[in-house]
């Protein structure tokens, strides 16, 4: 075989093996595209499925009485109207309401922010007798449904009493009922809404910490209170802000114990809205209870306008906070 055939088979291979490698990357483009493709199909299913109650119900929150009954209307109404929103407003007295709502909620959150982090700061870094034993309590707490503990807790803040003190002394037990104590009282001995889970997560940051920040801070002569309070707990920022959105989200919420402990209803945005729509038919005499139910939309939309503002603004530290507070760890 002389050179010039040489030659001439070696370009072959090169060709061969170019055209190979052309293939393999057609190939996996193709792969690429179709799981892109699979992906965007995936992710857009999801977000209807969780976007798409949503977005009917502020589409339907501006429908007038002639949309409502116009089979051609789809979720953009003919006649749009601001009316529901204006009957709503009035109905939820929705401002001295709000107002009243917001105080509860940061009430409870400071409590829960400052009993929480201290349990969860005990549990991670002292010894002390059935640590384990409580700990397991704590996650009792997270697991078990609170619906199954509804009626002791009814009976218990309906008859409180402190060991019997009570019924010796004044000779009656206290009915604690309608109103938010017995919620604070919960709150600040650590078995509020949700307040196991956040001596989970403080209990999981805390113990991520290196221990020789403390043993410098008790070299340097602080006491257990000052190193938990000025040094622990502004490292703590992360699992702070964590809790906090978390808090402030399901105390807003929160509808179970406001009416298990019959609150106030214009004390509480929650349990107003739920009883919005009998008041409608009762005051206003809208028998229509598709009428009633677009009143009811708006309703929605103003009370979720105030926490969603809540969590645009806190939304970048609590993705942080999520990474680094142990929750996913």
């Amino acid at each position: 075989m002389n050179t010039g055939e040489l030659q001439l088979q070696w370009k072959r291979i090169k060709e061969d093996k170019v055209l190979a490698n052309r293939r393999k990357r057609t190939i996996t483009k193709s792969r690429t595209l179709l799981f892109s493709v699979f992906k965007f199909i995936i992710l857009l299913g999801i977000s209807y499925i969780i976007l798409g109650p949503i977005i009917s119900i502020i589409s339907n929150s501006f429908f007038s009485a002639q949309d409502v009954y116009n089979p051609a209307v789809f979720l953009f109404p003919f006649e749009p109207t601001l009316d529901n929103y204006k009957l709503s407003f009035l109905r939820l007295g929705y401002m001295s309401t709000l107002a009243w709502t917001i105080l509860y909620v940061v009430l409870n959150t400071i409590i829960q922010l400052l009993i929480t982090s201290m349990a969860g700061y005990g549990f991670a870094r002292f010894d002390f007798p059935f640590k384990k034993l409580l700990f397991g309590c704590v996650i009792i707490t997270i697991v078990i449904p609170t619906h199954t503990i509804m009626i002791p807790l009814y009976q218990h803040f309906r008859n409180f009493d402190i060991f019997g003190i009570l019924q010796l002394t004044i000779g009656k037990k206290w009915n604690l009922l309608s109103g938010e104590l017995p919620m604070y009282l919960m709150t600040l001995f650590g078995c509020g809404l949700r307040s196991g889970l956040y001596i989970y997560i403080f209990n999981q940051f805390f113990r991520g910490l290196p221990k020789e920040i403390e043993e410098a801070a008790f070299i340097d002569g602080a006491g257990m209170w000052y190193t938990y309070s000025r040094i622990m707990l502004v490292n703590a920022v992360p699992s702070l802000l964590t809790v906090t959105v978390f808090s402030l989200v399901w105390q807003y919420n929160d509808l179970f114990y406001v009416s298990l402990f019959s609150i106030n209803s214009s004390h509480n945005l929650s349990l107003r809205l739920s009883t919005l729509q009998s008041t409608l038919q009762f005051l206003d005499k809208i028998k229509d209870p598709m009428l009633t139910q677009l009143n009811v939309y708006a309703g929605v939309v103003m009370v979720l306008i105030p926490i969603l503002i809540i969590y645009l603004i806190l939304q970048k530290y609590f993705m942080e906070g999520v990474e680094r507070s142990g929750i996913v760890g």
